[in-house]
């Protein structure tokens, strides 16, 4: 169970949102909307340790998150607006290095597969700065395939500059998550069906 009680952001004078609230169990998926500046990417950034709220709290399991420290990240995956690739590194390199460093390494053959199942099996040896800003995003989001282990999947804008036909894979694979007990929270603009026991929309940018 992740928990948000009486979260509040401010930049600055500007109150970005206050008095937040919201539950997730398992199986369920939370879309974060609002316009530009209302303070979506600041609450995922709250959600993964990195941002610390003005006021409120985060919990996991019913206990605050900055008390839990790795414990908490280890049950966290990220996939932030950066899609955080070393450019001069390849796909599967750069998925290798991702995992490893996450404490879960793999194989460049699994690599292979991951960068494949999202269209990118021609582009999966060559550097990531030659490929363009929608295969770098599967590139990224590629690294889902070796996160079942962790439940809580925490993306900013994860279907941004992808190419129609790559949509649904990714909504399958966060369909799959919730399958298996996981939870979602992700913001997006578009409109991308993905199936999940109970989907909840929780909106910023209205009067705090």
């Amino acid at each position: 169970m992740l928990q948000a009680h009486n979260l509040e952001c401010t930049r600055g004078e500007r109150v970005l949102f206050r008095h937040l609230e919201f539950r997730l169990g398992a199986g369920e998926l939370l879309r974060v909307e609002g316009p530009n500046g209302s303070g979506k990417t600041s609450l995922l950034r709250m959600l993964c340790g990195s941002l610390s709220p003005t006021a409120g709290e985060l919990r996991w399991q019913d206990t605050d998150i900055r008390k839990l420290g790795e414990r908490y990240r280890a049950v966290l995956a990220y996939i932030g607006h950066q899609n955080g690739l070393k450019a001069d590194l390849n796909g599967v390199e750069n998925l290798q290095l991702g995992e490893a460093i996450a404490g879960m390494p793999v194989t460049a053959e699994a690599a292979r597969q991951a960068l494949a199942r999202l269209g990118l099996a021609a582009h999966a040896e060559l550097p990531v700065r030659l490929l363009s800003q929608g295969q770098r995003r599967r590139v990224a989001l590629a690294r889902l395939a070796f996160r079942a282990r962790c439940p809580l999947w925490v993306l900013d804008e994860p279907f941004v500059a992808l190419d129609t036909a790559v949509v649904p894979e990714i909504a399958a694979l966060l369909a799959a998550h919730l399958r298996r007990g996981g939870m979602v929270v992700y913001t997006t603009h578009q409109e991308v069906p993905i199936e999940a026991a109970e989907q909840r929309v929780l909106r910023l940018g209205q009067a705090a």
